[in-house]
């Protein structure tokens, strides 16, 4: 018998931690390798947790709400022999186990100090901020007496909470500190992300609405904090005349449904253009590494898909080596993958450059916060029909604001116009008779 451990795996680039939502198994329960365990949650994705091994589950260390970094240990599992535990040696009797089981954890597991009990979760210290609960005078279920999210749970059902002195300390003053599972590796990403500040103390009134800050909010908040915290962000815009594009597409879009499927969207042959811009610009295709600067050699396209509360980055991978129809492909597939739950971390990772549609909101100038760690995102707006000069003459055109944002450690000025100025280029010959579809 040996005793395995699993832990938080890395659920996409610059995530550094996860949020368990929920547990699929129980402890006793026989689990084969690459079955789910659990459901966790970060600010890019949704996904399962597979186990690494087959055998039974031993010990449960996270718990349902916990947020914990990648490389934490979540639970263990006691597998047999040096391989996978195999279906028919899964299947012996659990009497014989369990007898020693008790002896066994006491050996793998040693006891945890007494100051344990006062290393709270950010789900415990949450609700006890929420109930005004004294966490000193609460006895914890968990390994060393630490209190777990489902105590603080059953002591609001009951209904005798446990309040704070006078003199008590506030709950407040407590930090979030890692959790008593936590692997010492995780410790230099976590301290990688700027420090919170503290949060500001709004007045509730009357009438006032107290939304919950979910996970998945609170892990954008943080990405997006860390981006503008580190990149020094710049900013700068091209305006397009893609009144051929939309006559090119809008001609064959219906056959194209109709022979494939998926609908042909102005943004695949956005996302063409900037992939071809990019293998001729590779140093946009960059990302800072404190001492040097790593020019990625594969162009994967990270894009904006977002849902009524979240937003998540999916990543067209090699998309200079795809064509417009195999670009709109994936675009639609992966937009129904977020949709419906379905996006798996590998859905999320490698992206090199971001591509937001924000026109699909009617937006027409943004700026964008950079997908950290990459380089730039560019914002697609709005196509209007605006009267413009063309031969000295006034026009009825198709025109669109492409909105670049750099981060000026890694990009100039003078290399991202550059850029612009090509995808600009193919974007106004992008015609019938020069761009092919297939």
């Amino acid at each position: 018998m040996a005793i395995e451990k699993i832990t938080m795996p890395q659920l996409g680039e610059s995530v550094t931690e996860g949020t368990i939502s929920k547990w699929l198994v129980s402890v006793g329960d026989k689990v084969n390798k690459y079955d789910p365990i659990a459901e966790v949650m970060t600010d890019k994705v949704n996904a399962e947790i597979p186990s690494s091994f087959t055998g039974v589950i031993k010990e449960i260390i996270a718990q349902e709400g916990e947020t914990l970094p990648v490389g934490a240990v979540i639970c263990t599992m006691e597998t047999e022999g040096e391989g996978a535990v195999t279906a028919e040696t899964a299947e012996a009797p659990k009497a014989e186990a369990a007898a020693p089981a008790p002896t066994q954890t006491q050996a793998q597991a040693p006891k945890k100090p007494a100051g344990e009990k006062g290393r709270y979760s950010p789900a415990v210290l949450r609700l006890a901020q929420e109930h005004n609960i004294d966490l000193e005078q609460v006895q914890g279920t968990g390994m060393g007496g630490r209190i777990t999210r489902k105590d603080v749970l059953k002591l609001i059902e009951s209904g005798n909470v446990p309040t704070p002195s006078q003199t008590a300390a506030p709950v407040q003053a407590q930090a979030p500190v890692q959790t008593v599972q936590e692997a010492p590796k995780a410790e230099a990403p976590v301290s990688a992300a700027p420090k919170a500040a503290a949060a500001p103390s709004v007045p509730v009134q009357a009438g006032d609405i107290e939304i919950p800050v979910t996970p998945v909010r609170k892990a954008i908040a943080t990405n997006m904090l860390r981006s503008k915290h580190e990149a020094p962000h710049a900013w700068t815009m091209v305006e397009v005349d893609v009144t051929n594009l939309v006559a090119y597409r809008d001609s064959i879009k219906d056959e194209f449904k109709k022979r494939e499927g998926f609908n042909l969207t102005y943004f695949a042959f956005f996302v063409k253009a900037v992939a071809q811009a990019l293998k001729e610009f590779p140093q946009i295709n960059s990302m800072w590494a404190g001492d040097k600067i790593v020019q990625k050699k594969d162009i994967n396209i990270s894009i904006a898909v977002a849902t009524d509360d979240a937003l998540f980055v999916p990543v067209i991978k090699h998309a200079d080596e795809k064509s417009i129809k195999g670009i709109a492909r994936e675009i639609a597939e992966l937009a129904a993958k977020v949709r419906a739950g379905k996006l798996r971390p590998e859905d999320m990772q490698g992206g090199t450059f971001t591509v937001n549609n924000t026109g699909s909101f009617g937006s027409v100038q943004s700026m964008g916060i950079i997908n950290y760690p990459q380089a730039a995102i560019l914002q697609v707006e709005s196509i209007v029909k605006r009267p413009v000069v063309k031969d000295g003459m006034i026009a009825i055109r198709d025109m669109v604001n492409l909105c670049l944002s750099l981060d000026h450690r890694v990009l100039d000025g003078l290399i991202c116009g550059r850029f612009l100025a090509r995808v600009k280029e193919i974007l106004e010959n992008t015609s019938k008779d020069n761009t092919p579809i297939y």
